[in-house]
């Protein structure tokens, strides 16, 4: 795994991780699909707007926002009845917002493997968060002209 300094908000959702037993990680990232916020009205029903995850199981489209100053914003929909690939998006979700758009493209690719879940959900849930990861590492740098 790299041992690159992460965003603290990325590095605190790993810890919050890491402190718990693996039987008890599955729990939270339950807790983290119940809070995946709503995307903006602007892209909802319209997912024209967005990217879907082809790597992901269910489908979970993604688009990300970079302001005058920056600052990236993420959002992501993912079916109820997929917790884990909901709880996937929500970290990535509350881990990237409010980054800037090079703390995003610094975020290592291996961070999904980082969190401590690879022996508690498949190696196909892993890889789908992963290709949420590096879509919107790609979308953040062609917004942001880079």
């Amino acid at each position: 795994m790299t041992d690159a300094p992460l965003p603290d908000s990325l590095a605190a959702i790993r810890d919050e991780f890491l402190e718990l037993a693996e039987p008890d990680r599955l729990q939270l990232l339950l807790e983290y699909s119940y809070e995946l916020p709503a995307v903006p009205a602007e892209y909802e029903g319209r997912p024209e707007l967005t990217e879907r995850v082809l790597e992901c199981q269910s489908p979970v489209f993604i688009v990300l926002d970079v302001d005058e100053s920056g600052s990236v914003s993420m959002h992501a929909t993912a079916p109820p009845e997929a917790p884990t690939t909901r709880g996937f998006a929500s970290i990535l979700v509350q881990g990237l917002t409010g980054l800037s758009v090079a703390e995003v493209l610094a975020v290592p690719a291996d961070y999904p493997q980082s969190i401590g879940l690879t022996r508690a959900v498949s190696p196909l849930r892993i890889s789908g968060m992963t290709g949420m990861l590096m879509r919107a590492k790609r979308q953040v740098a062609a917004k942001a002209a880079i």
